[in-house]
């Protein structure tokens, strides 16, 4: 898919992004609701389709196979209208996506969220970590434009409320000759 096929498509591709408990699928089942998008939550695409090399132990998760992923979207992606919900970033093709969001979320709270999940050991302190140094979002900017990356809080309802505003007004406005507005 080159830059003439993004301006092709008829609706925006979002990539929604940010370590697990900031409110990635939330959002993106909001905004996708409120518009019309179709909201694709890779974790639950890779379990369904078998998407993946195994389990992980010490994160107490599937190892993903990116390349299965990738293929298994490709042909949405081409047709748009997509809000693609995962916490990593850095293996999809750029030229997928017209928004890159990275939710952020306070500590403490991200923490509360994460043990109320189950999460302990490893898998949380590594999430926590995460967090605190930005993995995400730095991963998110050195992968694609800058002019696409955005970085929403999500700490409370209000927070999720105004960004899925935020977003629906973005996807309303959005032109298929323009990445940003």
């Amino acid at each position: 898919m080159s830059a003439d096929d993004r301006r092709q498509r008829q609706k925006p591709n979002i990539l929604m992004t940010g370590t697990p408990g900031t409110g990635k699928t939330t959002t993106s089942s909001l905004v996708a609701d409120a518009i019309g998008l179709r909201h694709i939550d890779v974790s639950d695409l890779v379990r369904r389709r078998s998407l993946h090399d195994g389990w992980d132990e010490d994160f107490d998760c599937h190892v993903i196979n990116e390349d299965l992923v990738c293929d298994e979207l490709e042909d949405m992606m081409e047709e748009g209208g997509n809000i693609v919900d995962y916490h990593g970033c850095d293996f999809f093709p750029e030229r997928w996506f017209d928004r890159v969001v990275v939710l952020q979320t306070n500590n403490s709270i991200l923490y509360d969220r994460l043990t109320s999940r189950g999460y302990m050991g490893a898998k949380l302190i590594n999430n926590i970590e995460c967090e605190i140094f930005q993995v995400l979002l730095d991963e998110a900017r050195t992968s694609y434009a800058e002019d696409i990356v955005i970085s929403l809080q999500s700490d409370s309802v209000e927070d999720i409320s105004n960004n899925v505003t935020v977003l629906t007004e973005w996807i309303t406005n959005w032109r298929p000759s323009s990445r940003s507005t």
